[in-house]
């Protein structure tokens, strides 16, 4: 029974998650990429491959992979090498949209936090370095999950689905490397977010301090602070994505650890809780790849007139079509 229901659950999730998640991170490119939206050229560099990376995420693991898997569960998708392609795709820019998140974080935090390196490192030129190094770095390690997959079965001399060859839980390269991965792509970034968010209040709790008072001894009275109001959108900005990623991700990091403590890697069944709180943490961190335009919208007083133009323009094209 309840098998049933979390099968008509992930039913109805996942084309939601599909139907906002694509067009939202296509939407977010285009605009974010315009430049138009009062982001520094390093900030947009960043959000704007954040959106590249989310986008594969959600075609590859939200469409081909779970949409595919529940409605359409035998086609020419489920070859072995194209599965094996896919797993490859999913790990890649999964891994990619985590690490760009920690790259921004990093870059906000010294921005805010170390005014000495801002100048050299929060640049347009840095930025672009980084997200191509961590790109590149990202693709290439996960090409080996390309031969951690083997046929289910062949059919005809055609390979079909994909199943984790025999030795990848015993041998001890498999098993370095299923450890790296899961560390990578979420006890250490989830670590690393944690604490350069923590550092980045604390350093701002004493400057904010100290200018109050610097400026309480200069004039004597309140006045508005410019500076400190640009702080504010860039400060709302990157806790509301990295909180978002937090959340969506805390389920997924609860579920490894459990499964290290416990040494459980495999569940019994759709009833089994283990498999459910897995199934749900896979949940929430496809979530996370559809979230940030939404923030973007709700945080960006220009995004959002940009997003209501990109509306509006089709709208009224139509209009003129049919306007005598």
């Amino acid at each position: 029974m309840h098998g049933r229901i979390t099968g008509l659950a992930y039913a109805i999730c996942y084309p939601i998650i599909a139907a906002v998640g694509v067009p939202a991170n296509v939407a977010a490119i285009v605009i974010l990429s315009r430049g138009k939206c009062g982001l520094s050229r390093c900030v947009t560099h960043y959000l704007v491959a954040m959106a590249v990376s989310d986008l594969p995420v959600t075609i590859a693991g939200v469409i081909l992979n779970r949409i595919n898997g529940l409605f359409l569960p035998v086609s020419f998708l489920y070859m072995t090498p194209l599965c094996r392609l896919r797993a490859v795709l999913l790990f890649a820019a999964r891994d990619s949209s985590v690490w760009l998140t920690v790259a921004f974080t990093f870059d906000r935090f010294v921005a805010i936090c170390c005014q000495k390196l801002k100048t050299k490192y929060c640049t347009r030129k840095c930025a672009a370095a980084v997200i191509a190094t961590v790109s590149v770095l990202f693709c290439l390690k996960n090409i080996p999950w390309y031969f951690a997959y083997e046929p289910s079965y062949i059919t005809d001399g055609v390979p079909w689905y994909c199943n984790l060859i025999p030795n990848y839980y015993t041998s001890l390269a498999w098993i370095a490397f299923d450890l790296i991965d899961t560390m990578l792509s979420s006890f250490i970034a989830f670590c690393l977010i944690l604490l350069l968010n923590a550092l980045t209040v604390r350093h701002i709790v004493v400057s904010g301090r100290v200018r109050r008072r610097l400026r309480g001894h200069s004039n004597g009275e309140s006045h508005h602070d410019p500076e400190m109001e640009n702080r504010k959108k860039s400060i709302i900005l990157l806790f509301a994505v990295t909180g978002s990623f937090i959340l969506l991700w805390t389920m997924y990091l609860i579920v490894f650890l459990y499964v290290q403590i416990a040494n459980q890697y495999t569940s019994s069944g759709p009833n089994d809780p283990l498999y459910i709180a897995q199934e749900v943490a896979f949940l929430l961190q496809l979530l996370s790849c559809c979230t940030n335009t939404c923030i973007y919208a709700a945080t960006q007083r220009k995004f959002r007139e940009e997003l209501k133009n990109g509306v509006k323009y089709p709208l009224k094209l139509i209009v003129k079509l049919f306007t005598p």
